[in-house]
């Protein structure tokens, strides 16, 4: 036990300035102003803080609650008072001395204090419980046991801080946690810790969480491995919020920066492009994405809504021709407002009239538009940015990729495009 903790717990180092028959005689006063005048002094014998920490008025058990001398058995009566403003003294008082606690339960005043502790995170009120895990977020030497029930408090006001700061957790701790299908603020909690392990990071990553993973992605302490990595930014196009954090990431995959700069906001381009860890190689790659993005928000601005109809046609069927008419080339057209190039690309490689298609996207048809392009043979990852980005349809009304699988069944899918020609 250390002095901290028996200061805490034991008693205070004042002078005795009163003598124990007047502090005994003025614990048993009718008035209660003097009884919580007395409570809150540190130079009365410990005992009789024990006696008054049984008073039945709560102002005087409050009084001795936040009095740092009152010794390990008030303290423990006191967490169970039935006032819940008492406890909350009890607590902040832990709160303001937490910084040097130091558990040794190896006497009777160590494990008083332990069960003290134990009995305020079990407490029902949630104000005191966060009060008290806001007290213990980062103390190394508080009760391991105590720490993880904080942990996995269902209030994320309470086991939050704790999550984020305590060095106590494990990785099997937090991964338990994660498995439990936290609510996204203690996922969150977890992804802002220093130095969140791989094993850990895995597992946000895999919580399809957009604001933890988000929070993971902007901590550059993060240990995210490379396949994790890669695999997060062929998803990021459809999540904004990934794309700061993404932008900024201390390292990133051979290629990662080139993907980067076919979907971010402008604004983000510049910080692509200063990187201090591209090599000559990619930088030459993303300057050159970079000057077509821009070529073709140029022609977009001009009003042109890019080619008209039959010059994006014949682009588009030159571009087949010679191999070049790809999924990165339609991706980026639509990113870029390339509207028509994007439909002709579509038509050309489903073989379905590019008349049908622009019916298609001007009724915000999810449906037709995954079945469009699975026919274009391209990813089921593309169908959700061109019913996102080309069809403008609601993202909430968007049907998202099965991974690498498309969301509809091949048979629903080819019913889909024979419907489409019939309709059409």
């Amino acid at each position: 036990m250390d002095a901290w903790f028996r200061n805490l717990f034991k008693g205070g180092s004042g002078t005795k300035s009163i003598s124990y028959q007047t502090a005994r005689k003025l614990a048993r006063d009718t008035n209660p102003a003097v009884r919580r005048e007395l409570a809150g002094r540190d130079d009365v014998a410990p005992e009789i803080l024990v006696f008054l920490a049984d008073d039945p008025e709560p102002e005087v058990r409050q009084a001795i609650a936040a009095n740092q001398a009152s010794p390990a058995h008030a303290d423990r009566v006191l967490a169970g008072d039935a006032d819940q403003e008492v406890r909350g003294a009890l607590a902040e008082k832990i709160a303001r001395l937490a910084p040097g606690l130091s558990v040794d339960v190896r006497d009777k005043v160590g494990q008083l204090a332990h069960d003290t502790l134990e009995a305020l995170a079990r407490d029902q009120v949630t104000r005191v419980r966060r009060i008290l895990a806001e007290a213990l977020k980062d103390v190394a030497h508080a009760p391991p046991e105590v720490i993880r029930r904080l942990a996995r408090d269902a209030e994320a006001e309470v086991s939050s801080p704790v999550l984020q700061f305590s060095p106590l957790l494990t990785d099997a701790d937090l991964l338990e946690i994660i498995a439990s299908n936290p609510v996204s603020a203690r996922l969150c909690a977890i992804s802002r810790r220093d130095g969140v392990n791989a094993p850990v990071a895995d597992a946000i990553a895999g919580s399809n969480d957009t604001a933890a993973i988000g929070a993971l992605l902007a901590n550059p302490t993060a240990q995210i491995r490379e396949q994790v990595l890669d695999q997060l930014i062929d998803r990021a196009e459809l999540v904004e919020i990934w794309h700061v954090p993404l932008v900024h990431r201390p390292r990133l995959p051979a290629g990662a920066v080139a993907k980067l700069a076919r979907f971010v906001a402008d604004g983000l381009l510049k910080a692509l492009q200063d990187r201090r860890d591209l090599t000559p190689k990619t930088m030459d790659e993303v300057r050159r994405i970079v000057d077509r993005r821009l070529r073709r928000k140029g022609r977009h601005s001009a009003g042109a809504d890019g080619a008209n109809p039959e010059d994006a046609l014949k682009m588009a069927i030159e571009l087949q021709r010679a191999g070049r008419l790809d999924e990165p080339m339609i991706g980026e057209a639509v990113r870029t407002g390339d509207r028509e190039f994007a439909i002709a690309a579509l038509a050309v490689r489903s073989g379905l009239p590019a008349d049908l298609i622009r019916k298609v996207v001007g009724e915000r048809n999810a449906k037709g538009m995954v079945a469009i392009t699975w026919k274009a043979g391209f990813s089921a990852k593309l169908a959700e940015t061109l019913q996102l980005r080309l069809a403008q349809v609601n993202r909430r009304d968007i049907l998202a990729a099965d991974g690498a699988n498309y969301p509809l069944a091949i048979a629903t899918l080819e019913f889909q495009i024979d419907f489409l020609r019939n309709a059409g």
